[in-house]
């Protein structure tokens, strides 16, 4: 990943979430990541828009490891005594309203972003949930989860290179999601007791969230500055581009629907159209990474 576990660890100083007196705050906790794994399963979408062999082989595996993360959360709901709620409606904004239009969109704003956001949660529960059982099965799914973020964070380079117009509509959709983080911290900061040992600390470990999730954008490629040195106007101008870009795309796709029915209309490539030039396939040797059923089935 562009960032390492420790610029990723939050200092929480110590402070420890008790099992039997924080049931209630956790089990909110993890119904916010039973949420975000749900949605997580959706990932299988976009097998369809993968633009090589790798990356939906990347995917296909992706999609279990979701289905896994939902039965770990239920299990560790389980075992804290907590039953399966819904998610607060920042988090199902940030889960489900943020969802790409394109594969730019997901791997930039679901998986280096969203998933970025993810890890930071796993990492401060791993930190601080005074639980045994459940911090084993947390740092099980970070490993998986830390793969996601890479992920994201390669083919978020690979689409913006040479493409200035994408890298500004990621930038604006980014500063929404950000601006949604900040709700989530605001929610908490009226709701919940600013006297609790952990809680005390989540306005700060927000504020470091958006810090973090700033770093990756600067590391991709996507900021070339600091986000302090985009005035409001401009980080409007940037969100406005951005929506106004995904709202004209959406109509040129829906004016034109008659004209992609016609055989001579450009289609988009699939897998199927492009796999024989597929670096892979041609590439194929006996042994190779990935090249034999026992190492995809061990792994």
């Amino acid at each position: 990943m562009l960032l390492s576990r420790q610029e990723m660890t939050f200092d929480f100083q110590g402070a420890k979430l008790d099992p039997t007196k924080d049931r209630e705050l956790l089990e909110w906790i993890v119904n916010q990541f039973l949420y975000g794994e749900m949605t997580g399963i959706q990932i299988g979408h976009w097998l369809y828009d993968a633009p090589d062999y790798e990356a939906a082989k990347f995917l296909a595996r992706q999609a279990l490891e979701e289905m896994q993360h939902v039965e770990n959360f239920l299990r560790i709901l389980s075992m804290l005594g907590c039953q399966p709620k819904p998610a607060h409606p920042a988090v199902r904004f940030l889960a489900t309203g943020m969802m790409g239009g394109s594969w730019a969109e997901h791997v930039a704003l679901e998986m280096a972003q969203g998933e970025g956001f993810v890890l930071l949660a796993f990492y401060a529960v791993i930190d601080t949930l005074d639980h045994k059982p459940s911090i084993d099965i947390l740092r099980r799914a970070v490993k998986q989860e830390e793969r996601h973020v890479e992920f994201g964070e390669v083919q978020t380079k690979k689409a913006i290179s040479g493409r200035a117009w994408l890298r500004r509509r990621l930038l604006g959709l980014s500063l929404v999601s950000l601006w949604g983080v900040r709700r989530v911290a605001d929610f908490m900061h009226k709701r919940l007791p600013a006297d609790h040992p952990v809680l005390r600390h989540l306005p700060a470990f927000l504020a470091f969230a958006n810090q973090c999730a700033e770093l990756r954008l600067r590391r991709i490629g996507v900021l070339d500055r600091p986000l302090a040195e985009l005035g409001g106007l401009r980080r409007a101008a940037l969100v406005i581009e951005a929506y106004a870009g995904k709202a004209l795309g959406g109509l040129a796709h829906l004016l034109t629907t008659p004209l992609r029915l016609l055989p001579f209309w450009p289609k988009r490539k699939r897998l199927t159209d492009s796999y024989l030039r597929d670096p892979h396939v041609v590439g194929y040797e006996l042994g190779s990474a990935g090249g034999t059923p026992t190492e995809d089935a061990v792994a």
